[in-house]
C-alpha cells in the first residue's frame, strides 16, 4: 500500500520539518525570481504557476519519488491501454478514446473502439447541423428554437458547465437553439423550465446510460405528457424526444425511435463522459466544428499526461500537491475560484469528478486507506468570492489550497474590466502568501494596540494560479481533461478506483421503498425510528393536501 511506500514516511518526516517555514522568506531576497520560473510548467495553451504552494525543492523530489514508487506511470499507461482500471466492474475507463484521432488506436479490453466512436460522432455531427440548421421540425413543421437536456450528475453536469462556458464563444450569427437542462426530481425544476416554451419548437435530449435513472426518467416522462397536453399526438413525439443511452430496449419502450438513439459504451464513466454522446446538447448548442475543437483541446492533454517527464507534467504536478495537503498537511478542503464568469459552473463540476471520484476509504485490495484521502472541492467565480468566503480563507484557522483560473484575454470587450479582474486575482495569491505582520500594520498608521491583532494576517497560504490563453472550445478542452488526469494522479497514489461509485447506489436503492409508501402503494417498511417518523409526517401533510383539495 502506498502509505507502507519509503517515501510516504520521508514525506511525513518532510512534513513536520515545513510545518513552522513561511513561504514569505522564500520570495524574499534573491532567490524568488529563481523560485517563480522553476515552479511553473506549461502545455496546450496553460500555464501554471504553482510557486505559491508550501513545497521546496526536497518537497517536489519527495513527491516525484513517491509517484514513481507508486507506480503511477504504469497505473496511467495502462489506463490509456484500455485495461481493467476500474477493478470493481472489471470495466476500461477509456474516456481519451471519445477525443482520439483514428490513428491513436485505443482498445478497450482489447476490442479496438475507433470506428465505433467515430460512427457516433458522425450521427452526432448530422443531428446537430439538422437542429441548427432548422432541417430538423417539429410536429407543426416549424424549427426547433429550444432543446431541453434531461439527466443527472455526469449526464448533467458536464454539457451544463461547458454551454455555459462557451456561451459567449458563439457569435450572434452562428447560433444555435436555446439550451436548457433540467436535472433535479424536485417538480419546480422541470415546471420552470418547460413554463415559457412552445411544444411545437421544443426538442428533448433524453440522457441515461440505463434509461433507468430515477430523477432523469421521472423528468422525461413528465415531458412526455406536457408534449401531448400541448397538443402533440403520441407520433408526433418522435420528432421532439432523441435519447443518450446504452439501453436500446428501454429506449424503445418510453417511444424515443431507436434510430433517434446516440450510444455510448461501458466503458465510459458518467463524470467522464461530456465528451461522447451525452455532449449532444454541446454540439447543438455551439456548432459540431467546436465540439470538435474542444475534443482536439483535451487530446492534446492526453498526449501531454502520457508522455511528459513527471517533472513538467501538469496532471501529476497537481495531483501531487492535492496529495500533500490532504494526507500530509491535513488540508480539508480545496477551493476553485474561477476568475472567469463563463467557468461560473467548474467549481460544481469539479466537485463531482473528484469527490465522486476518490471519496472513498478503501483501496484497490479492499483494505481501508490509512491516510486522509479526497478533499471537499468548492468555490465560486472571483471576485465574487473575495466578498464571500475569502475572509475565511485569509484569517480563518483552516488550511485551504486554492486553485485560482483566469484567462490571458479577455472574454468580454468592455474596456478596463479584464485588467481589473485580473488585478484583483493575482492580488488575492499575493495576500494569501504574504500575509500582513503586526509591524506593517503598524507602519501603516494603525496606533491602537487593541486593533492590530484583527488586521493581522498570517499568510502563507498556498495557491495554484492556472492561466489559459482565451476561453474557446479547445483550450476548455485541455482544462477538462487536466482536470481528469489530475483526479486520476490523485486515486493512482491514495490507490483508490476513481472509476466507481457504490457510494451513490445505497440512497437510491432505500428511497424506492419509502416512495411506494409515500405513493400508498406499499405497507410501512421498517425504518429507524427518525426516518419512520419523517414519513408519516410527510404523509400526513400529502392527507390533508388532498383533504383540502
Amino acid at each position: 500500500m502506498t502509505t507502507t511506500l519509503p517515501a510516504w514516511h520521508a514525506l511525513r518526516a518532510h512534513a513536520e520539518t515545513m510545518r513552522h517555514t513561511h513561504m514569505r522568506d522564500w520570495f524574499d531576497g534573491p532567490h524568488g525570481p529563481a523560485r517563480a520560473e522553476r515552479f511553473t510548467a506549461e502545455a496546450c495553451g496553460l500555464t501554471l504557476d504553482y510557486a505559491k504552494n508550501r513545497i521546496t525543492d526536497e518537497t517536489l523530489q519527495r513527491l516525484l519519488e513517491l509517484a514513481a514508487q507508486a507506480r503511477v506511470g504504469e497505473r496511467r499507461d495502462a489506463m490509456f491501454a484500455g485495461e481493467p482500471v476500474n477493478t470493481t466492474e472489471g470495466r476500461a475507463a477509456l474516456h481519451v478514446a471519445l477525443r482520439a484521432y483514428p490513428e491513436d488506436g485505443y482498445r478497450a479490453l482489447g476490442v479496438p473502439v475507433g470506428e465505433d466512436v467515430a460512427a457516433v460522432l458522425g450521427q452526432m455531427e448530422r443531428f446537430a447541423d439538422a437542429v441548427r440548421s432548422g432541417e430538423w421540425t417539429g410536429f407543426d413543421g416549424r424549427a426547433i428554437t429550444d432543446v431541453v437536456n434531461i439527466g443527472i450528475g455526469g449526464s448533467d453536469l458536464g454539457p451544463r458547465m461547458v454551454c455555459r462556458a462557451l456561451a459567449s464563444a458563439v457569435s450572434a450569427g452562428s447560433a444555435g437553439p436555446r439550451l436548457h437542462f433540467v436535472a433535479n426530481v424536485d417538480g419546480s425544476d422541470l415546471a420552470r423550465t418547460l413554463a415559457p416554451l412552445d411544444a411545437a419548437t421544443t426538442l428533448v435530449i433524453v440522457c441515461s446510460k440505463t434509461f433507468t435513472t430515477l430523477e432523469t426518467m421521472a423528468n422525461a416522462g413528465t415531458a412526455r405528457d406536457w408534449f401531448v397536453q400541448q397538443g402533440a399526438s403520441r407520433a408526433d413525439l418522435a420528432r421532439h424526444f432523441v435519447a443518450v443511452s446504452t439501453n436500446r430496449d428501454a429506449v424503445a419502450a418510453f417511444g424515443i425511435d431507436p434510430a433517434n438513439m446516440f450510444p455510448f459504451w461501458d466503458w465510459v464513466g458518467g463524470r467522464f463522459s461530456l465528451w461522447s454522446a451525452v455532449g449532444l446538447s454541446i454540439a447543438v448548442a455551439v456548432g459540431f466544428a467546436r465540439f470538435r475543437e474542444l475534443l482536439d483541446g483535451a487530446r492534446a492533454m492526453d498526449l501531454h499526461f502520457a508522455s511528459a517527464p513527471a517533472a513538467r507534467n501538469l496532471p501529476m504536478l497537481l495531483g501531487l500537491l492535492d496529495v500533500w495537503y490532504r494526507s500530509f498537511l491535513g488540508a480539508g478542503s480545496r477551493c476553485v475560484a474561477p476568475y472567469c464568469e463563463p467557468l461560473e459552473l467548474l467549481p460544481a463540476f469539479l466537485q463531482q469528478l473528484e469527490m465522486e471520484s476518490n471519496g472513498k476509504s478503501v483501496r484497490l485490495d479492499g483494505g481501508s486507506i490509512q491516510a486522509d484521502s479526497a478533499p471537499v472541492v468548492w468555490g465560486t467565480t472571483g471576485t465574487n468570492g473575495q466578498h464571500a468566503y475569502f475572509q475565511m480563507m485569509h484569517q480563518g484557522s483552516q488550511l485551504v489550497p486554492v486553485d485560482f483560473i483566469a484567462t490571458l484575454e479577455p472574454v468580454s470587450d468592455l474596456p478596463g474590466h479584464h485588467t481589473k479582474l485580473l488585478a484583483n486575482c493575482f492580488a488575492q495569491g499575493e495576500a494569501l502568501l504574504r500575509g500582513r505582520t503586526a509591524q506593517e500594520v503598524r507602519s501603516e498608521g494603525v496606533s491602537d494596540d487593541a486593533l492590530v491583532p484583527h488586521l493581522v494576517f498570517e499568510g502563507n497560504r498556498p495557491s495554484n494560479t492556472l492561466l489559459l490563453q482565451r476561453l474557446d472550445p479547445w483550450h476548455l478542452g485541455a482544462l477538462l481533461a487536466l482536470a481528469e488526469h489530475r483526479t486520476f494522479v490523485q486515486g493512482a497514489l491514495w490507490q483508490i478506483n476513481s472509476f466507481d461509485q457504490w457510494g451513490v447506489e445505497l440512497g437510491k436503492k432505500l428511497a424506492a421503498p419509502i416512495q411506494r409508501e409515500l405513493e400508498g402503494t406499499a405497507a410501512a417498511a421498517p425504518h429507524d425510528a427518525s426516518t419512520a417518523a419523517l414519513i408519516r409526517r410527510a404523509q400526513a401533510a400529502q392527507s390533508a393536501q388532498r383533504a383540502a383539495a
